[in-house]
Parts: C-alpha cells; structure tokens; sequence
C-alpha cells in the first residue's frame, strides 16, 4: 500500500538554517547560502506512540539525540527550490509513518508440496551418489 498523501507539517515545528552549498557552481557556491538546514521538532507534532517509533526508524542517522529530525537540501541552485524539497521529503517521511506494516500470515507447505521437496531431495542424493572416480576394471 502506497503512503497517503504527504501534507504539510506545521510552521511552528520546523526551524530552517541556509548555509553555503558544496560542489559544483563557480563562484555562485561561495557567495549564496543556497543549501537549506531544515529541522523538524518531532515532538511538536505530537504522534501517536507506534507512528513515532515507525517515524524513528525511518528517520535513521538523520534523527538527532534532542528529538529533532535534520533534513539537509543542496541539490538546487536556488534557496527556494531547496527550501521546497527539504520541506517535501519531510512531509514523505512523516505522512510513511502513518502507514502500519502489514502482519505476516505465516502459512504451511502441503502434504504434497512435503512430498514432492522430498522426492527431490531423493533424486539429487542419489546423482550425488552415483558420482565418484571411475573404476579401471
């Protein structure tokens, strides 16, 4: 199942810091702080435990140790385009945590299925067997 449609986060839980970007650019690089920091107060969304903890796991090494989720967007050249996709990934993100996995139906192999694994198994020991050095009679 896809994850629902991404909404915005509110304003009040983002914090964005634009810094100078690296790479290719030319002067432009040095001179406009085109990269975009954006900050997410994780707890200011107020999620519900198991959509926090999906919300961890998917944040990984982006997840710092006072709550926050750090989204780094360098791959425009302007601070807008940045600023949008920092902001959309983080939308994708919190609305894949609303998304429970789906339990895992444990299922059994039929009395033939067993049956016909051990035939198998039968018919490739016994070419296993029949190999071997030739005798020289």
């Amino acid at each position: 199942m896809p994850p629902p449609e991404p909404r915005p986060l509110p304003e009040e839980v983002l914090d964005e810091k634009f810094l100078a970007a690296t790479g290719p650019g030319g002067q432009n690089v040095n001179k406009v702080a085109t990269a975009v920091q954006l900050r997410i107060d994780v707890y200011g969304l107020r999620l519900p435990p198991p959509v926090f903890a999906r919300l961890r796991l998917l944040a990984g090494n982006r997840w710092n140790s006072d709550g926050s989720i750090l989204i780094t967007a360098r791959n425009f050249r302007t601070q807008e385009a940045n600023r949008t996709d920092a902001r959309r990934r983080a939308a994708e993100m919190v609305a894949a945590a609303f998304v429970a996995p789906e339990k895992r139906i444990k299922t059994k192999p039929s009395k033939a299925a067993k049956a016909k694994r051990a035939d198998a198994k039968t018919a490739r020991s016994a070419v296993k067997r029949n190999r071997g050095k030739v005798a020289l009679d």
